[in-house]
């Protein structure tokens, strides 16, 4: 059973907002989702929280500064997820402006696992790095750091992923989750720490008198690579990843986005003019990590970093080939899990641990994704690796930490976890698979101790009924200006309708008119090819339609049932 709650929000900052000049439906939406003050929704590049802040971004600056003016060679060595693309991006982009001699290494999932191991560095001694430089990942790779010291090579990490109860022994680590790091976005993705680093770059640089007699970079054009990262990565969009996302999109409505996302934006049919945090996060997102799921990241970085636009459509129409190939082998994974979970009563178990020796390790993470929205419970989807090895990716609920839930796996049972890390909403773990039985069953039993009834059934969270005077194209147009995402959910308003019309489209989606209050509206509901009964109340969300170059409101429905 779904139940369909209303966000509460504080009286007085929902007055001191309208005292500011919001409309009370805006006031209502950004009271829920805890703005309590105006200057939260400041999206100006000034309102950025300050670099000195994020611990040793400006010791690192002063590291890189040091090794581009004695022309040391960086590597960049990067995650194969699209935050890690991006932050790589990022990196080559600034560093090469700067003058540096920098290249990049991304790990094969598949060959060398995740983060910095001894092995990647030992393959990255091929490109006689001075320095190497981690992005989305670098915090728990301790082997890795002291593998390239013996090597003879120096380590600057940059992530944002938590900590282990040590950090390895690098030059220099900036990671707002490590021990005394006052930055309060615990939330940054490894993009957003990236290009805070070539910030605290620049300034030093600045200091150093390197752009006496010419124009300084431009570090504000890196910010739609920025914007995709954070908003692929599922972090949470607290105030400040919000500018940082907003100005991203920004650039991309006005024109001024890099080569590749314009050509993702056109193999998609998306308008970057209209460019939202939803192309980014189903659209663009998806296509870009296709290539660390089924190929290399290395083709999603290069797009991010040409400035050839006929190299740069090549690229993004292989992408979407991956992605196409992605959604085949994610069907037949979907089809093999559903018909286990048959056998094993899913609504019975607080957890699900699942495993095939067909599944495809670079799609088990959108696997456990899916599960965990069918049946709302923590998934852990595992595929085979190598030496007997499993590699698992898991998904969570609300109240359920996963990373913190496998941590106390791993002390309970020390010999269990070969490695493991993560955030609260996701996690990976490695397991032998001749354990598969003892991990599962000690995840179930850490998921029956922390989860109750309540959590584990399904709620929607809407903002209430929609006045029928806001139901209109102005207001669907102000929403859709505004950034929306994790934890700063896109608003969704619950209300009653009547069903005036309905035909199936494609087999697949059902095209509605309704009825309210004498009101007629379009709809649709996607994914579903049924018939509704004469009456339903429904969860929806206000969307633009654009049809032959004229504008409406539509409503998108998210759920629905008999009223």
């Amino acid at each position: 059973m779904t139940s369909i709650t209303t966000r509460p929000f504080a009286t007085n900052n929902y007055e001191r907002l309208t005292q500011h000049g919001l409309s009370p439906l805006l006031a209502r939406i950004y009271a829920a989702r805890d703005v309590t003050d105006p200057q939260q929704l400041d999206a100006e590049l000034g309102a950025l929280l300050p670099i000195a802040q994020l611990k040793n971004a400006e010791t690192m600056a002063t590291l890189l500064a040091d090794a581009i003016a004695a022309k040391q060679r960086l590597l960049i060595v990067a995650d194969y997820d699209a935050d890690g693309a991006t932050a790589c991006a990022v990196g080559l982009r600034a560093l090469r402006e700067f003058g540096a001699i920098v290249d990049f290494l991304v790990p094969n999932r598949f060959e060398y696992g995740y983060g910095l191991t001894p092995e990647i560095v030992r393959l990255a001694t091929d490109m006689k790095p001075d320095v190497i430089i981690t992005v989305d990942n670098g915090i728990a790779s301790h082997a890795g750091v002291e593998e390239a010291h013996r090597l003879g090579m120096r380590v600057f990490v940059t992530d944002h992923h938590l900590p282990a109860d040590t950090l390895p022994d690098a030059d220099a680590i900036v990671n707002p989750n490590q021990p005394n790091c006052p930055f309060p976005s615990k939330n940054i993705a490894g993009v957003g720490v990236m290009f805070y680093v070539m910030l605290a770059l620049r300034a030093e640089l600045r200091r150093r008198g390197a752009f006496a007699g010419k124009a300084e970079p431009n570090l504000a054009k890196l910010l739609d690579i920025v914007a995709l990262g954070t908003v692929a990565d599922v972090v949470k969009l607290d105030d400040n990843n919000r500018i940082l996302v907003r100005q991203g999109l920004a650039r991309i409505r006005a024109g001024q986005a890099c080569v590749g996302i314009l050509a993702l934006y056109q193999i998609t049919g998306r308008d970057p003019q209209r460019a939202s945090t939803w192309d980014m996060g189903f659209m663009l997102g998806p296509r870009l990590n296709a290539a660390g799921r089924l190929d290399d990241m290395s083709l999603g970085i290069t797009l991010l970093t040409t400035d050839d636009p006929n190299r740069a459509q090549e690229l993004a129409r292989t992408l979407d080939e991956l992605n196409h190939a992605r959604r085949e082998i994610e069907a037949g994974m979907q089809e093999t899990a559903l018909e286990q979970l048959e056998q094993i009563t899913a609504d019975e178990r607080f957890a699900l641990s699942l495993f095939d020796a067909t599944w495809h390790q670079g799609v088990i993470g959108i696997l456990a994704s899916r599960l965990k929205e069918k049946f709302h419970r923590p998934v852990i989807a595992f595929a085979q690796s190598n030496d007997g090895e499993l590699k698992g990716s898991g998904r969570s609920i609300p109240g359920f930490h996963l990373r913190d839930a496998l941590d106390l796996v791993a002390k309970r049972h020390p010999t269990l976890l070969k490695k493991f890390g993560g955030h609260a909403m996701a996690a990976g773990v490695t397991i032998a698979q001749d354990n598969l039985a003892q991990f599962e069953s000690a995840f179930e039993t850490v998921a029956q101790e922390w989860l109750t009834p309540a959590l584990l059934a399904r709620s929607i969270e809407t903002d209430g009924g929609l006045p029928i005077t806001d139901a209109d194209l102005e207001t669907a147009q102000t929403l859709a200006r505004q950034v929306w995402g994790q934890g700063f959910p896109e608003p969704q308003f619950v209300d009653q309708f009547q069903v005036a019309n309905q035909r199936i489209l494609k087999d697949k989606h059902t095209k509605l008119q309704l009825l309210r209050d004498g009101q007629q509206f379009e709809a649709m509901l996607f994914f579903h090819a049924e018939t509704l009964p004469n009456t339903i109340q429904a969860v929806y969300r206000l969307d633009v339609n654009e049809f032959k170059g004229q504008r409406s409101v539509q409503l998108i429905l998210q759920h629905w049932e008999a009223a």
